[in-house]
């Protein structure tokens, strides 16, 4: 079924959404969240999870990518989770938001500089082969260990740093010229 006849089961309320939903994005949302969770059972849990946040969200929102907001909700979901579950042990996610803190703007910022951030991010995503730019998502936003992209992409793990790194760098230069402050 296509997103957006998804989209109106929604609004008509019609539980036929969820079961649609779960059909078309239920292993993609498992994914999301076992590349966190590393537990099936955690990853089901956000899945299902994810099903009640969207029919809580959808009306009023109406999303023009369902994926996309599936993904996020399910991504929010299972870091939330994570965070639960391991507050003294954070080592694989606080090692991913480390590797982004030297690039990105700290501190609290208005929803208008969340959306400025977010286009240009996007932007930028456009400007790299589509080898960094898959190397880069697979990292920090499905946060895969470097092992695992290494293994995924042919390539070695020290050049997965070393592109993530050169990467980076390419970002923080990229946002600098937005006019966003670092």
């Amino acid at each position: 079924m296509e997103d957006h006849r998804i989209v109106d089961l929604y609004f008509a309320r019609s539980e036929q959404a969820i079961a649609e939903t779960q059909r078309k994005y239920g292993r993609y949302c498992r994914a999301v969240a076992y590349n966190i969770l590393l537990s099936r059972e955690d990853a089901e849990e956000c899945e299902n999870d994810t099903y009640l946040r969207a029919w809580n969200a959808i009306p009023p929102h109406r999303p023009s990518r369902l994926a996309t907001f599936l993904g996020k909700i399910t991504r929010n979901l299972a870091l939330d989770r994570y965070d639960r579950m391991h507050t003294q042990k954070r080592a694989h996610t606080a090692a991913v938001f480390e590797e982004m803190e030297e690039c990105l703007p700290s501190g609290d910022a208005s929803p208008a500089d969340e959306i400025a951030l977010k286009e240009a991010i996007n932007g930028f995503l456009s400007t790299l082969t589509k080898r960094d730019r898959v190397i880069f998502m697979r990292r920090y936003w499905y946060m895969l260990p470097l092992r695992d992209i290494a293994q995924g992409m042919a390539v070695t793990e020290s050049g997965v740093k070393a592109i993530l790194s050169r990467t980076r760098l390419k970002l923080k230069h990229y946002l600098e010229e937005e006019g966003i402050t670092i």
